[in-house]
């Protein structure tokens, strides 16, 4: 066969590939859309309520106990993914180890990465176990947290190895200490830093494996850090099981509020990126 035919043929291959993502991806947000959406125009008070009594059954109520479950999930565990994150990719840089063990330690974390979220739930849920312990808030946020981490420190590793030596080297120059060293080049790799904590708290938020052993699943409001919770995703999975047609369609609401919530948080990582170029060494200025 003609090189110049096999061009054209990859060509083709991949414009029907990439076709069939975008149209699959705008087929699940478009029916999600307007589904959800039809169904919080019909009763906006679904998610600023907390459920009744007897929801699953006769779709009383609202879904704002899982809201505020994925808030007080997510939100903590991204904080100590984030420290957690920052602390060990500055560790991975040659200023702290060695080439190998970085590209070791970076093995393990994609392997880390491309573990199921379900293996985390049953991990945590393993020690919930042997502790004698039950699901809760806290246990969820343990759970998260262990899933969000290799996702932040990856992104921040990346971040930082593409920062322009020429911060690092400036900094010896002044004579500062590998400390202050570091807190430069974090700060010239701000862009990618910021936008890998935003991905991970994205992926937290959306993710219902991970917290399904470990946060419980509960229809009521969180009540402390060792009561159990429930998520939105936890949320749409039950809902959308219910023979109550009333609380399927609040399912596909949940859906809609989730998936705005995570496009939201992907375009506002685009857009602190883009930001805070502006402040690294050889940013964009306008």
């Amino acid at each position: 066969m003609d090189r110049y035919v096999k061009q054209r043929l990859f060509g083709v291959l991949v414009r029907a590939a990439t076709a069939l993502v975008v149209g699959v991806m705008l087929l699940v947000v478009g029916v999600t859309i307007v589904r959800g959406g039809a169904a919080l125009l019909g009763d906006p008070s679904i998610v600023f309520t907390p459920p009744g009594s007897r929801y699953m059954l006769e779709g009383d109520g609202g879904f704002l106990h899982a809201v505020l479950g994925s808030i007080f999930i997510v939100g903590p565990a991204t904080v100590v993914s984030m420290v957690l994150a920052i602390s060990t990719a500055i560790y991975l840089q040659s200023d702290y180890s060695s080439e190998r063990f970085s590209d070791t330690v970076n093995m393990f974390l994609n392997v880390l990465w491309a573990t199921p979220p379900i293996v985390y739930g049953v991990f945590v849920l393993t020690v919930i176990i042997a502790v004698g312990a039950r699901t809760s808030l806290f246990f969820g946020i343990v759970a998260i947290a262990i899933f969000q981490y290799p996702i932040m420190t990856r992104y921040t590793d990346e971040a930082l190895r593409s920062a322009p030596e020429t911060v690092t080297e400036s900094a010896y120059g002044l004579g500062a200490t590998r400390f202050e060293t570091a807190r430069m080049t974090v700060r010239a790799a701000l862009p990618g830093v910021i936008a890998g904590i935003i991905m991970g708290f994205a992926r937290g938020i959306g993710d219902a494996a991970t917290v399904l052993f470990t946060a419980g699943r509960s229809t009521q409001m969180p009540a402390g850090l060792f009561e159990p919770a429930t998520t939105l995703p936890i949320l749409i999975f039950d809902q959308s099981t219910s023979f109550n047609a009333e609380v399927r369609s609040h399912a596909y609401a949940a859906s809609f509020v989730l998936i705005v919530a995570v496009l939201a948080l992907i375009f506002l990582s685009k857009l602190l990126a883009g930001r805070f170029a502006r402040y690294a060494p050889g940013g964009r200025h306008s």
